[in-house]
C-alpha cells in the first residue's frame, strides 16, 4: 500500500492537486469578463422588450424610472440558458423573484427532510 504524505499547504481528507495557472494576461481576462457581463445585460434588455415592464407573478407595472426593481428569472434555473425568443425568462419584481427562490429552497429542504 502506497502512503501519500500531505504537504503543509494541502488540507482535507485527500491531497488536492494544484490547479494550473492561466496563460492569459490580465488584460485578456478583463476583456472576457466585460464581454460576459455585457451579454448578461443584453439578455435582461431583451427580456424587458419581449415581456414588457410588468411582473409576471403579481402584475405590478413598472416604468423606465423604477425598472431597476424588475428582474429576469430563468424558469429552468440555468442563467446561461438564454434563448433569443425569451422562452426561458420571465420578468419578476424583486419581491416576487425573492419569493420564487425562497419557495425553491423550502421545497428542496422539505424534500430532503422526508428521506
Amino acid at each position: 500500500m502506497e502512503v501519500i504524505k500531505m504537504k503543509d499547504n494541502e488540507w482535507g481528507r485527500y491531497p488536492r492537486a494544484k490547479k494550473k495557472g492561466s496563460d492569459k494576461t490580465v488584460d485578456e481576462m478583463m476583456k472576457e469578463l466585460k464581454k460576459s457581463s455585457s451579454l448578461q445585460v443584453d439578455y435582461r434588455e431583451r427580456s424587458l422588450k419581449i415581456h414588457g415592464l410588468i411582473c409576471a407573478k403579481c402584475g405590478r407595472e413598472f416604468d423606465y424610472q423604477n425598472r431597476n426593481q424588475l428582474t429576469v428569472h430563468h424558469k429552468d434555473g440555468n442563467p446561461r440558458n438564454n434563448p433569443p425568443d425569451g422562452s426561458n425568462w420571465e420578468n419578476l419584481c424583486v419581491y416576487c423573484h425573492d419569493d420564487e427562490h425562497s419557495r425553491e429552497l423550502l421545497g428542496k429542504y422539505l424534500k430532503d427532510e422526508g428521506k
